[in-house]
């Protein structure tokens, strides 16, 4: 398997290069060559297996360069933290079922993937005997998924950038915390698209990247949007044995469009989704792109601050992606839209609106602060569950696109202690803590605070990076 760029340069790559290179050379992102296919037999063939083991036979079809008996090995360590499932499912009436994300050590989804990039990162380092620098961009949980994973690994130092005062009190504390001495905290005096513009323009400075030795961990890093796949996988076939149904639709709360992005993949391989919901925030840049196939990212100043902050992003990375495959795999067409987009401000990147739903399963809806905490208090008196702001957004969306004999599962994206000022405004109850987190919501935090200039981060950089 090799993987190519949206924009059409550089030579092909192996998985392991691809993970290591982050950003293409070109600017654009990694994407298969073409995309594995799996069938109904092998789909079955799996029921059966451990997450760890269902993880190994999926990214076995993306990393071909790795043996399987290695990959076997670095699954099994990235989810041995996890519980025994990894991934529960559990309804929550209405027809929806949560599709259980969150049980990791940051107790967000993006464990699921960024335990994985520990260990394939590490893997693919040890082999050639270089170190990687990592500069990431974060609007809450990514970076503290990626430190936690990353932390005390020789080979490897964090660069993670987050928006000055735009992330919850959990999320920061478990971020700025961390005092191992490969983790640099940076709070950049900006939104999240100015830390992804800061992160994007260094990638692109190819004598810099290469000099430093730049990686990275957001999702535009193939490892990523690969290990997010293996777990539509495996909440269809539990799902699917469940409900004896072949075919099931999945909502998903979207910001940088990797999560979503991930089973888009997995549909293309072949796994029976209906339709694919993506659910914004009151920043629905992509809930406008999918309702009329405009493209029209925000301004800084234009992007909210809500009280679902991961999904405060204007200018979703992982859309690249999509869109290569949207306009049939050309590249230059890619590039041409990138350039009428930073002409004009938008491009129209479907003419003709309706392909997005009825080509690619597409549908899109947007959940306000009214909304989900509306949809906190019903799901908690309906079921006894206590949901995130952020899967609240999923819910709230989810119930719109209800279908009769078709399940709607719904992917959490954290547990609700992480944003504990949203779910007392809802339901009036303080959350408790148990000691090791009150330990940590009470340490000293470590963190850079700089304006948004990519001289100052390069300075920054060239003075604590790994050589």
């Amino acid at each position: 398997m090799q993987y190519i760029s949206t924009r059409g340069g550089g030579e092909p790559l192996s998985y392991c290069e691809a993970l290591i290179e982050g950003l293409a050379r070109d600017g654009g992102l990694a994407v298969p060559r073409t995309m594995p296919e799996v069938d109904a037999a092998t789909l079955e063939g799996w029921r059966d297996l451990t997450y760890p083991e269902l993880a190994a036979e999926v990214l076995g079809l993306f990393a071909t360069d790795i043996p399987r008996d290695d990959l076997a090995r670095m699954t099994a360590d990235a989810y041995a933290a996890f519980p025994a499932d990894v991934v529960p499912l559990r309804p929550i009436g209405d027809g929806i079922t949560l599709v259980g994300l969150s049980e990791g050590p940051t107790l967000a989804f993006k464990d699921m993937a960024m335990q994985f990039l520990g260990q394939v990162l590490e893997y693919a380092l040890e082999r050639t005997g270089d170190v990687l620098n990592v500069l990431g961009a974060t609007s809450g949980d990514t970076g503290s998924a990626a430190e936690h994973a990353l932390r005390g690994k020789d080979r490897i130092s964090v660069f993670m950038l987050s928006p000055l005062g735009r992330m919850s009190a959990f999320q920061r504390a478990q971020m700025f915390s961390l005092d191992d001495e490969n983790i640099h905290n940076i709070a950049i005096d900006g939104v999240f698209d100015d830390c992804q513009n800061l992160v994007k323009r260094l990638a692109g400075d190819l004598e810099f990247k290469h000099a430093h030795r730049l990686g990275a961990v957001n999702s535009i890093n193939l490892a990523r949007i690969t290990a997010q796949v293996v777990y539509y996988f495996w909440a269809w076939l539990r799902a699917t044995d469940e409900t004896g149904s072949a075919e099931l639709s999945v909502t998903v709360p979207s910001g940088n469009f990797g999560n979503i992005l991930s089973g888009f993949y997995a549909k293309q391989m072949g796994l029976p989704i209906r339709r694919l919901v993506l659910a914004t925030n009151e920043n629905n840049v992509l809930d406008e792109f999918f309702r009329t196939g405009v493209y029209r990212p925000r301004v800084a100043a234009e992007t909210l601050a809500t009280s679902s902050p991961s999904m405060d992003i204007s200018k979703a990375s992982n859309l690249e992606r999509f869109i290569f495959e949207l306009f049939e795999r050309d590249a230059s067409r890619v590039v041409s839209a990138w350039a009428e987009l930073d002409a004009q401000g938008f491009f129209d990147a479907v003419p003709d609106q309706p392909r997005l739903s009825e080509e690619f399963g597409f549908a899109s809806g947007t959940s306000t602060h009214a909304d989900r905490l509306e949809t906190i208090r019903s799901v908690h008196a309906a079921s006894g569950d206590l949901i995130d702001p952020h899967t609240a957004d999923g819910v709230k969306v989810a119930r719109e696109h209800l279908e009769a004999g078709v399940p709607m599962l719904v992917l959490e994206t954290a547990k609700p202690e992480k944003f504990a000022e949203t779910i007392r405004e809802a339901l009036g109850i303080e959350l408790q803590y148990p000691p090791e987190v009150r330990d940590m919501l009470d340490a000293p935090q470590h963190v850079t605070e700089m304006p948004d200039d990519a001289d100052a981060l390069r300075a920054f950089i060239t003075a604590s990076a790994l050589s």
